[in-house]
């Protein structure tokens, strides 16, 4: 892990580790970076399974956030209009319900002419965005150097915040 990077203009702390919240930091990361800043993704806890190389098991859980709107990304527009989250948890928690959820999230991404999460975190890379991951959350948690992309610098959470804006960081 390089000691002497450059602080970042804009930091950004990626804990959670399911596909929707996967989405946020990159965005933010990519457009502070066409803005020509200096950014930084630190990855902690479950935000690692968001540097899998194999991106397959990113899913949306209906559950996992209840203010998340569930609506359908095709279709006649009065069923495009409707959110599904009215029905009960029970209803979204029953098998094949994740994957739906996944498929409908990937649908309508690809319908607003989104890139795919494995593109824009490519993309982010390529435009400069230093991706460093928890040291302590690797060992923590199990996870092996070899599941995750090239590209990645590996810190404590000090190495981190002694790099990060002293009056900006966004927990995602």
């Amino acid at each position: 892990m390089p000691t002497d990077a450059p602080q970042a203009d804009v930091s950004l702390i990626q804990s959670k580790g399911t596909l929707d919240w996967a989405y946020p930091p990159m965005i933010l990361a990519s457009t502070a970076a066409a803005m020509d800043k200096e950014v930084e993704i630190f990855f902690t806890f479950y935000g690692i399974e968001c540097l899998r190389k194999d991106t397959t098991k990113l899913k949306v859980s209906p559950v996992g956030n209840p203010a998340m709107p569930l609506k359908l990304p095709y279709g006649p527009k009065a069923l495009q209009s409707i959110n599904w989250r009215f029905l009960p948890d029970a209803i979204w928690s029953l098998p094949g319900m994740t994957s739906l959820a996944t498929r409908m999230f990937h649908q309508t991404l690809a319908h607003h002419n989104q890139l795919p999460f494995d593109q824009l975190r490519t993309l982010c890379l390529d435009m400069g965005v230093r991706f460093t991951v928890c040291q302590m959350s690797m060992d923590l948690l199990g996870y092996q150097t070899d599941d995750l992309i090239d590209g990645l610098d590996f810190a404590g959470a000090a190495t981190y915040f002694a790099r990060s804006p002293q009056e900006q960081s966004l927990f995602i």
